[in-house]
């Protein structure tokens, strides 16, 4: 029994070795298989690996056709155009043949935002396009009006387009256009009415061995639209604001805050403001607007979809170009800065007295303020949520050596573009020399910030925080009470429940 015993568990251990052995060969197998799938998607394809031993061109490579593969009918969205690929092929003189097959398209020739009138022979087209195109290549515009109608003096009349590029660089995948078309006469003006085409080209820019030509119609006149007049006749408005973009989770109370001080700044009668929403008006911050708006102060832009198209900041560029045109003929001086920007005037002076002794410049610049966003007065511990961001904020960055950004105002009827913190292509003067006439405090960050503002509290009237000297500037402070008079006078305490 014993020995048989024994001869049972040698044939147990026999056959455990056995399977063993069949485990491993067959782990080092899937190994192998799996080493081979790996090094052969490293090789070079079939088709491109033999062409190096042939001296005969290699056929082009045929198309898959999609529509025939399994994944078609469980993806019908898929594109059927499929782009046949050029392969590479060996010449007679052993050299290989490299192709580049392109797929897709790059940057769009031209994004039109808006397009408006600049006089009796003159139009304008602002917009985006390609960065690179613009910057390695020279793209052309040229500018058609085809008047409406098939009299004698229907035949179209053609200007090259002088483009302008006001962004100063700062672009990234597109960068703004202005398009100017200048006619060497008046045209619409007879009541015919027309149409003015732009014909844009990429001037060998992107694929130098294609010059890709688009035409699109940027203006249409109905006929008898037009009134000559309108270049002439004063402005409706003394001041209009061209507002940045607008975006993030702004404060509601900030912006209250920013629009009641402004309309008393330049005036209920006098004045107009256009804001662009970029996602930055929710709700919350349209009820804040749509009190001015119903008193016809304030007019709202949606620009959300400019999101789709890569440009600097949300496309401020882009914004304040088409404001500046659009409201070119409808106000005497235009005004550019932010809404966490304040501008101010010293006691016993008026905005038109200002700008009455700057009349002589088509632009003037404004020197800035800025404020802590963070410091508060310990007397004002426990009050802030009853105190405006202005009355709390009283604390002024005094550091030295630092270029501090300007903003500025404009007369829209000289300037053929403009920037952010001013206008390189104004026709006229300008001058940068305005301290002690005009300036603005810029409370820098509180506007994104829905939290009380006041982070420190301190009793001092000079101190050094984070590196950086401040004194105590409670200038505005000052006016806050005129402020809140003045928008109950307006507009009652609809927003008295306004939060942060």
């Amino acid at each position: 029994m014993a020995k048989e015993k024994h001869k049972d568990d040698k044939n147990f251990s026999v056959a455990v070795s056995w399977k063993c052995a069949e485990v491993k060969l067959l782990l080092v197998s899937l190994f192998c298989i799996c080493s081979l799938i790996t090094l052969f998607e490293l090789f070079p394809s079939t088709s491109s690996f033999l062409s190096c031993f042939s001296a005969v061109d290699s056929p082009p490579s045929h198309p898959v056709d999609l529509s025939s593969s399994s994944s078609s009918s469980s993806s019908p969205s898929l594109p059927q155009i499929v782009h046949p690929l050029r392969a590479e092929r060996l010449g007679n003189d052993s050299v290989v043949k490299r192709s580049f097959n392109p797929v897709g398209s790059a940057a769009y020739l031209f994004i039109q935002m808006g397009a408006y009138r600049g006089g009796a022979n003159n139009f304008v087209a602002v917009g985006l396009a390609s960065k690179p195109l613009h910057v390695f290549a020279k793209p052309r515009f040229e500018c058609e009006w085809i008047p409406h109608g098939g009299g004698k003096d229907s035949a179209p009349i053609f200007a090259s387009g002088y483009k302008i590029l006001p962004d100063w660089g700062y672009g990234r995948v597109y960068t703004v256009v202005v398009v100017n078309c200048t006619f060497p006469s008046a045209v619409g003006l007879d009541g015919s009415g027309g149409r003015l085409v732009i014909h844009a080209t990429t001037g060998g820019g992107g694929d130098r061995e294609v010059t890709t030509a688009e035409s699109f119609v940027a203006v249409e006149e109905a006929a008898g639209s037009v009134d000559e007049s309108t270049f002439s006749e004063p402005p409706k408005y003394e001041y209009l604001y061209c507002g940045s973009p607008l975006y993030g989770d702004l404060s509601p109370q900030r912006v209250r805050e920013w629009m009641a001080y402004h309309a008393r700044f330049f005036g209920v009668s006098k004045s107009h403001f256009v804001i662009h929403d970029a996602g930055g008006v929710h709700p919350e911050v349209m009820a804040v607007l749509r009190p001015w708006a119903e008193k016809g102060m304030v007019t709202l832009q949606d620009i959300r979809e400019q999101e789709r198209f890569d440009g600097y900041y949300h496309n401020q560029f882009l914004v304040v170009n088409d404001c500046l045109h659009r409201y070119k003929f409808m106000a005497k001086w235009i005004f550019f800065f932010d809404i966490d920007e304040f501008l101010y005037l010293p006691p016993k002076t008026s905005l038109d007295s200002v700008v009455s002794s700057l009349a002589g410049y088509s632009q003037f610049t404004i020197e800035q303020m800025p404020m802590s966003s963070k410091l508060c007065q310990s007397s004002a511990s426990g009050k802030t949520p009853r105190m405006w961001g202005m009355e709390k904020l009283v604390y002024r960055d005094v550091k030295r050596g630092v270029r501090r950004d300007r903003k500025y105002a404009i007369q829209p009827r000289s300037a053929f573009a403009t920037g952010v913190h001013m206008s390189q292509n104004v026709a006229g003067r300008s001058t940068h020399k305005t301290e002690g006439r005009i300036r603005y405090f810029h409370y820098h960050g509180t506007i994104a910030d829905r939290r009380e503002p006041c982070r420190e509290f301190v009793n001092a009237t000079a101190l050094t925080y984070d590196g950086t000297p401040y004194v105590l500037d409670d200038t505005l402070r000052r006016v806050a009470g005129a402020v809140k008079r003045f928008e109950q006078k307006m507009i009652g305490s609809r927003l008295s429940r306004t939060r942060q």
